[in-house]
């Protein structure tokens, strides 16, 4: 039985996706492992320093289908080494001398770092593709409701009138970012490490930069400057992109979660008959997939924090520092990835109440237009005296439970510059959206222009 939420039967989907999670299951990390072993076979059999024959034998063993698992499982036991039993079975199960060159040269470092970022490459296509899918949702979304009118809300308040389709053209905007920040970080997160045991290459000799080139080239990678060991950068980089991925998506559905509260009602996340959202109260329909994809933001942050962690090397290796790259990278992406197939699949079924949107903003009897109402009196007596102006009615609308428009109507310092047919024109909610429909649709069409 899984001990794990990202592993376990009946929860792992509310943490990630199946195809990202088979990334960097066991079998697909032994096979990785195991394709670095090859493909540094290969690349010393082309500098002629191992045989060939060795090489392609290597390569003919080197694949995880007939391992034995519980021999490698007994093997890290017995040595608290993480690889050294995989090495181990590789020389064993090939023919003649092959098994005496494998990992020629190599440290442990060197396999396990380029195995990990050969399953960062693969998870890339999955968080792109999901990514964009994503934006597409959110563009749909926010040309669809470009003017529909609804309140905005500054500290949980009404401030001013705005669109539906402006608010999501600000998410589609930042996820865009987000995708930049993924391209701009690949090429240096998508580089192999082989450096030999502390960086020097001094096992290799001369011929060590032409083979670590002629190595990264069959793993399709980057070839490294320097040994990173100790570098860990280029992935706390990734896990900070990452968590702020799956903190936008936390932004998102924290959005919906507040909209969808009873006394707001103004959207609503998927919901299909059978959904239940209450094991004792039958009427709720509660934000359940919103509340998961919160619950990813936030566990993805602590990760992204012990990633920041790691970058604590000691020396010329620490594996205490390399074993959490182990454990938080991957559970990031899953999470991360996780994060982003939920907020799809929100905002692809989100329900729009656009009359409730405006029944909130009638609630307010007006006062989401003070501002323009303090700016159009200011225009005769000034700003700040027409805002102590308003202020006063403001709050006298709101303790007294008047109607705001009464109330600027009966104040002679305010009716003597703004006739009652002033007032109600300027209390149009419609009329106070500033260029919020223009900036929805000019996101969108960027994004589509791209």
């Amino acid at each position: 039985m899984a001990a794990h939420a990202l592993d376990s039967a009946f929860l792992k989907d509310l943490y990630g996706s199946a195809a990202m999670r088979a990334i960097f299951e066991d079998d697909a990390l032994l096979q990785k492992w195991l394709d670095v072993e090859a493909a540094l076979a290969r690349a010393e059999a082309a500098r002629g320093i191992i045989p060939h024959d060795a090489a392609a034998e290597i390569t003919r063993q080197a694949t995880a289908v007939g391992f034995d698992i519980d021999a490698i499982k007994r093997g890290i036991d017995r040595t608290a080494h993480p690889l050294v039993s995989v090495i181990w079975q590789l020389s064993e199960r090939c023919t003649g001398d092959a098994g005496n060159y494998v990992h020629w040269g190599a440290t442990t470092q060197d396999v396990m770092d380029s195995a990990l970022v050969l399953q960062f490459a693969d998870a890339f296509p999955l968080l792109e593709n999901t990514l964009d899918s994503l934006i597409d949702a959110a563009c749909t979304l926010a040309r669809a409701h470009h003017d529909t009118l609804m309140a905005g809300r500054t500290h949980g308040q009404h401030a001013l009138p705005l669109t539906f389709g402006y608010k999501v053209a600000v998410w589609v905007a930042e996820l865009r970012r987000h995708g930049e920040r993924l391209r701009t970080c690949k090429p240096r997160l998508l580089t192999g490490q082989f450096a030999g045991a502390v960086g020097t290459l001094a096992s290799i000799g001369a011929d060590g930069f032409a083979l670590q080139a002629a190595f990264m080239a069959e793993l399709g990678l980057n070839t490294p400057e320097i040994a990173w060991h100790t570098a860990r950068d280029s992935f706390a980089e990734f896990a900070n992109i990452l968590a702020m991925l799956a903190a936008t998506c936390g932004k998102i559905a924290h959005e919906i979660i507040d909209l969808q509260k009873s006394e707001v009602g103004e959207v609503e996340e998927p919901f299909e008959i059978g959904k239940v959202g209450s094991s004792t109260m039958p009427q709720k329909r509660n934000p359940m997939l919103c509340e998961a994809i919160l619950t990813l933001a936030r566990l993805s942050r602590y990760n992204a924090a012990a990633a920041l962690d790691a970058m604590l090397h000691e020396h010329e290796r620490d594996w205490s520092s390399v074993q959490m790259d182990w454990k938080t990278l991957p559970e990031l992406c899953i999470m991360a990835h996780g994060a982003l197939a939920l907020a799809e699949r929100v905002l692809r079924g989100l329900h729009v109440y656009p009359d409730a949107m405006r029944r909130n903003i009638e609630a307010g009897g007006g006062l989401l237009l003070a501002e323009r109402v303090m700016l159009a009196l200011g225009k005769n007596i000034g700003r700040q005296h027409a805002h102590d102006l308003i202020h006063a009615a403001a709050m006298r609308a709101i303790d007294q439970k008047l109607s705001f428009a009464a109330v600027l109507k009966a104040e002679p310092q305010i009716a003597a510059h703004l006739s009652d047919e002033t007032i109600d024109a300027l209390l149009d909610p419609a009329q106070y959206t500033g260029l919020a429909s223009q900036m929805a649709l000019r996101i969108v069409n960027s994004e589509e222009g791209k």
